[in-house]
């Protein structure tokens, strides 16, 4: 009995290794987003990020990511239309793959391989403000050039065309009118790192 009370922490620690997620990001930016998540797990024993992905050589996010240990893949347009980023993520087998300001166009020989693990966070209510060039600040500017009422996040499942995937979640937020375009982007970068892991961990 007493061996069992000894080294049941051991197997039980071993058990939570075995059974954790393996999430991968693909980021383009910062980096605000990739850490977060990266920080939200590190807390938790449902899933890990295991990989980060940049197809920008000067990201932040390999900065970031550098703190923690965590193995970034730098990689260039031609590689990821090509079978080379495929062949990394197949050697990994994620979970999850998650795009966290990522801003190319997501290969269809990577959504094909893994349907349903691939989701996208936007700065907007889809479908509004969404498809091809509208990131970051173009979004922000655009809806006060519009005079509009309210904006938000998506989190959404990533397909073929841009921002049209299935709607997982969205969280609202209400404008007065008199907000500026970096107003706007501050407060949508609070939801989406209040609610970005979350997400991710009820999909798990």
């Amino acid at each position: 009995m007493l061996f069992i009370i000894v080294f049941y922490p051991f197997f039980c620690a071993n058990e939570k290794k075995l059974n954790m997620k393996k999430i991968i990001v693909f980021a383009s930016g910062s980096g605000t987003n990739a850490e977060n998540i990266i920080q939200y797990f590190e807390k938790r024993h449902s899933a890990k990020v295991v990989t980060v992905f940049t197809n920008n050589p000067n990201a932040g996010v390999i900065e970031k990511v550098k703190n923690y240990e965590i193995p970034i893949e730098i990689f260039s347009k031609l590689e990821l239309n090509e079978s080379k980023v495929l062949q990394k993520v197949n050697k990994i087998n994620p979970d999850w793959i998650v795009l966290a300001g990522f801003l190319l166009k997501f290969p269809q020989n990577i959504i094909k391989l893994y349907p349903n693990r691939i989701i996208n966070i936007h700065p907007a209510l889809l479908p509004k403000y969404g498809g091809k060039g509208m990131y970051g600040m173009h979004i922000h500017q655009a809806i006060v050039d519009n005079k509009e009422i309210e904006t938000g996040i998506t989190i959404h499942y990533v397909n073929e065309n841009y921002d049209e995937g299935s709607i997982i979640f969205q969280q609202k937020i209400n404008l007065t009118g008199l907000e500026t375009a970096e107003i706007v982007a501050a407060k949508i970068h609070q939801l989406e790192q209040e609610y970005f892991p979350k997400v991710i961990e009820r999909l798990l």
